[in-house]
């Protein structure tokens, strides 16, 4: 699906929900990030922290979605690359604003590698709205939701199934 198709679907959405005020409505904390010229999000919970700079260490025989190992703190943690999954070009270069995401889900702990951190916020649970039906067959058992926020579409992923995904060598 094309970003101004889901910019259209998302703008459709809002405009039609201006009105609708919900008090003490439950709010979800996400962590969005950018891959490639797109957003994404995790939920918050799923995130055990963000690592600005961080020394990976390549391990030889490995596929290329798994860029290496980490040190955290005495915890060797695998970092991925999730852009295969989402079908995405991947950015091999590591740029100065690239972090790591380390995540927990799908019965595995890793860090994942993204292309810059946009960031942490609580939104109220109703601004997620259903993935719409023109999402690619490869990214509907990943996608929880869409939403709008500061002017950009942002897809809210699964990282539960992501990283369960990949364990089978899915990824």
């Amino acid at each position: 699906m094309s970003e101004t198709t889901l910019d259209q679907v998302l703008t459709q959405r809002h405009e039609a929900q201006k009105d609708i005020v919900n008090v003490d409505e439950p709010v979800v904390k996400l962590v969005v990030f950018e891959l490639g010229d797109q957003r994404f999000a995790f939920q918050g919970e799923r995130i055990r922290e963000i690592l600005a700079q961080a020394d990976v260490f390549f391990l030889p025989g490995c596929p290329p979605s798994l860029e290496g190992v980490i040190n955290v703190r005495g915890d060797i943690e695998s970092v991925i690359r999730p852009h295969e999954m989402l079908h995405l070009p991947d950015s091999s270069v590591v740029g100065r604003a690239s972090s790591i995401l380390l995540g927990v889900g799908g019965g595995m702990r890793s860090g994942i590698r993204v292309d810059r951190v946009i960031d942490v916020v609580d939104v109220p649970q109703s601004s997620i709205q259903p993935p719409p039906a023109t999402l690619p067959e490869y990214l509907r058992a990943l996608v929880l939701g869409v939403l709008r926020l500061q002017e950009h579409a942002v897809t809210v992923l699964d990282l539960d199934k992501m990283l369960a995904d990949y364990a089978r060598g899915l990824g």
